[in-house]
């Protein structure tokens, strides 16, 4: 058998060049085009064994080309390429039928592998949903961290797989898990999210899984839980490490059965639902304390996503505020730009609270001055409390205070509620979570001797023994209190 033939069409010579070069070095046989009129007449005529394709070209968009060669030639390979670096592309080119999507610049030896890969293997194309929704990219940015969210998310549109998705408070771990479901095979079903570090803990289970009449005191109809809201389509649980224990076990039965039980209920129900979770929190580091079940943490980590924050990811900056002066365009404030100075005094801040801190910066900017361009001097006016990343000496920044991230925590619970009030008992709530991580840990460190974790803390035994039942903490013996 012959040496495989690959086509390339890219409107770029010295890509041409450059791909005809590294794939004849790995024994291909290459032929290129500036055009996508040539590449569709190569494919017409049968030729080519794999199709390697740029989006935008003179004569059409490539990404256009691909569902027509997939109907032609539903067994011919396609790697689509570009520059126009956003999940959308991405999303695009994996449900029109594309093997691979590569965004431009790539790793040459990536590419080869790539190609290598698609000619060894089967692919079978998804489903194209209504609409492409250009106007509603639901991520921004073109850094390298990002390019690989969008290539992970691509390849996980036509699955139903559970995804655990991890990041810093702020970085769009919603918006990932809603890209996950508006262009998954459940985009016609529900998408229904709940954050766990906003309901009291013990209402959890009946939010999750719904009640019956008389279930508990107070409960006068059924309810319908989650759960059942979001049959065939999503579920998306937020903040999953802050989940009780008792709660994390009919969890763990609708994971491994397909099914579930209201409170109060007798007969099983089954799950039809697509479990997207996320975290802020290390979660292997929950299981060790015991706050978390192992058992779950593998059944929800099938697919981990990590997040980076903003300040892995700052050449995204510009991009971003574009994106939010245009939304405050949308919603009726004033147009306005900002300097280039400006500009990089927002690249050279930390932003402890990522994406969601220069959202509510560039709305408050839009919202309270005057000026039609803003200046570094506004800019550093409203970012004068905050310190500014590491120094060009290396100086790492300082770490953030308790109080600081106990205030940053909380803010969280009111935006979970979308500007209304969250549940009452706010107050005992957040002092439990602040205790359960304190008293894990006191714990852990003292090999699970309740007598010296006691003495630690400075309770006296009785007391920490109230607060582990309490608070549902299990206890890992190293030897016995």
């Amino acid at each position: 058998m012959g040496a495989a033939t690959i086509l390339v069409a890219d409107d770029d010579r010295a890509i041409r060049t450059v791909l005809t070069q590294a794939l004849a070095r790995h024994g291909f046989d290459v032929r290129t085009t500036g055009n996508a009129a040539t590449l569709w007449n190569w494919v017409e005529h049968g030729d080519g064994d794999l199709v390697i394709t740029d989006v935008v070209m003179p004569d059409e968009n490539g990404l256009d080309l691909v569902p027509r060669i997939k109907k032609l030639r539903p067994d011919l390979k396609i790697v689509v390429m570009s520059a126009q670096n956003t999940l959308l592309t991405a999303v695009k080119a994996t449900e029109r039928g594309a093997f691979e999507y590569l965004p431009k610049p790539f790793d040459l030896n990536e590419l080869v592998n790539v190609v290598q890969r698609a000619l060894a293997q089967p692919q079978q194309a998804a489903v194209l949903p209504d609409g492409d929704g250009d106007e509603k990219l639901p991520l921004i940015g073109r850094s390298p961290a990002m390019q690989e969210i969008y290539r992970v998310l691509a390849r996980l549109m036509g699955t139903d797989l559970t995804v655990t998705i991890y990041g810093e408070s702020g970085t769009g771990k919603e918006l990932v898990a809603r890209a996950l479901h508006t262009y998954g095979k459940r985009r016609n079903g529900p998408f229904v999210a709940l954050n766990m570090a906003a309901i009291p803990r013990e209402l959890i289970e009946s939010e999750l899984f719904g009640h019956e009449k008389g279930a508990f005191t107070g409960a006068t109809t059924r309810n319908a839980g989650r759960f059942e809201q979001a049959e065939g389509g999503t579920l998306f649980l937020d903040e999953i490490g802050d989940m009780p224990m008792e709660a994390q076990t009919r969890l763990l039965r609708v994971l491994q059965e397909g099914e579930y039980t209201t409170v109060g209920g007798r007969s099983s129900i089954k799950a039809n639902v697509r479990i997207i979770a996320a975290t802020h929190r290390d979660l292997r580091g929950l299981i060790q304390q015991g706050l978390f079940r192992e058992d779950l943490f593998y059944r929800l980590n099938v697919v981990p996503i990590r997040l980076p924050p903003l300040r892995e990811r700052m050449e995204d900056i510009p991009s971003l505020v574009r994106h939010f002066l245009n939304q405050a365009v949308s919603e009726g404030l004033p147009s306005k730009a900002l300097d280039a100075a400006a500009m990089e005094r927002l690249q050279s801040h930390r932003w402890p609270g990522n994406v969601r801190e220069l959202e509510n910066l560039v709305r408050r900017l839009a919202a309270l001055y005057s000026q039609e361009v803003i200046g570094v001097d506004l800019i550093n006016a409203e970012l004068a409390d905050v310190a500014p990343v590491a120094s060009s000496s290396g100086e790492a920044p300082r770490a953030e205070g308790l109080s600081s991230a106990v205030e940053r925590h909380i803010r969280d619970y009111f935006e979970a509620h979308k500007g209304g009030l969250p549940p009452p008992g706010l107050y005992d709530r957040v002092l439990s979570e602040v205790e359960r991580p304190l008293i894990g840990l006191s714990l852990s460190a003292t090999r699970g001797n309740q007598i010296k974790a006691a003495h630690l803390l400075g309770l006296n035994r009785n007391t920490l023994r109230k607060k582990i039942r309490d608070l549902d903490i299990q206890v890992i013996r190293g030897s016995k209190a």
